[in-house]
């Protein structure tokens, strides 16, 4: 089959432009693009514009040109993308913050209405209340088993049911219904579905982590890496301070049990040869402040004794007068 010379040129454009975006971005979000249309796209590229581009195409097209790139310039990072194209995805190429990316996208959800056929991408449920349908509106509640009651000359529908579950399509009764009560159900926008960082592809949940939970997740890490070290025995930098402290503990419980001994385990050993010893430490720091009470309180007695003196004084020198 000859390729038409203008769809050959396409190609080959399309080809150069995906190649030259491989080299020069190390940040790609895999977006799934189900149910977006070409106004809700054009809006979106134009909130990325600046430091991040999209780029769509056939699934066929992206996977040869991603392998015959890979191949030209030795990098097989560039084939852990391969797997993620499957469906009706594209590519945003960037260099700003995932994180931020991702949320930038989320902005240009709309809401759609349920068209005969879709697969529901949510729980669908309708809730109660006055409908503002005329009573002859109730057959498409009553074929969908809905309970209703007319209440001022509308039909009410009593309590809240659940019309579509997640994962099945809809049907011609739900979605007329759903039109007749103004219910929008459904969002559509480009989804990320997975991260591709430097060669290394992960779940777009990752960038949800902040810094307590990595610092949470370290700090499992690191115990259960000190744990397993002391089971085994096994010195490791997060067991080495408690290797120490154990070791020391061994030692000393040796020295005191034998006549081996060294500088740290002199103290110990004079405190169990007397027993006394702690009562002195004990009874030397609670002596001090008992003795600095009495004398405060020695000093306070003295300057009411000098006063008490001179008042008798004034007294017998005025009986003279």
């Amino acid at each position: 089959m000859v390729l038409n010379p203008a769809k050959r040129e396409k190609k080959s454009q399309y080809d150069q432009k995906l190649c030259r975006l491989l080299d020069e971005y190390t940040q790609v979000l895999v977006v799934a693009a189900d149910n977006v249309g070409s106004t809700q796209m054009q809006n979106i590229r134009k909130g990325l514009r600046g430091d991040s581009i999209i780029l769509m195409g056939k699934n066929t097209m992206m996977k040869r040109s991603i392998r015959l790139h890979s191949e030209r310039t030795g990098n097989d990072a560039f084939k852990s993308l391969l797997p993620l194209l499957v469906g009706n995805v594209g590519f945003i190429f960037t260099k700003g913050d995932l994180k931020e990316v991702r949320e930038e996208i989320a902005k240009y959800k709309v809401g759609a209405p349920a068209r005969v056929g879709l697969v529901a991408p949510i729980d669908v449920i309708v809730p109660p209340g006055n409908t503002g349908l005329d009573p002859s509106q109730t057959s498409f509640f009553q074929v969908l088993n809905i309970p209703t009651k007319i209440n001022k000359g509308t039909v009410e529908i009593v309590t809240a049911v659940e019309l579509i579950r997640k994962g099945e399509k809809v049907g011609s009764s739900e979605a007329a219904l759903l039109s007749k009560l103004g219910i929008r159900p459904f969002s559509y926008g480009l989804v990320v579905v997975s991260v591709y960082d430097n060669g290394t592809v992960f779940s777009p949940e990752v960038l949800d982590l902040t810094e307590d939970d990595l610092m949470e997740k370290f700090r499992s890490w690191l115990s259960n890496v000190t744990s397993l070290s002391l089971a085994v025995s096994f010195p490791t930098l997060a067991a080495a301070p408690h290797m120490f402290i154990n070791a020391y503990k061994t030692a000393l419980s040796l020295a005191v049990a034998t006549e081996y001994t060294f500088p740290q385990a002199e103290k110990i050993k004079e405190y169990l040869k007397d027993p006394t010893k702690f009562a002195v430490a004990v009874g030397g720091d609670a002596a001090a402040p008992a003795t600095s009470a009495k004398e405060e309180k020695a000093e306070q007695s003295e300057p009411a004794k000098e006063e008490e003196e001179e008042s008798d004084e004034d007294l017998v020198a005025g009986l003279f007068d």
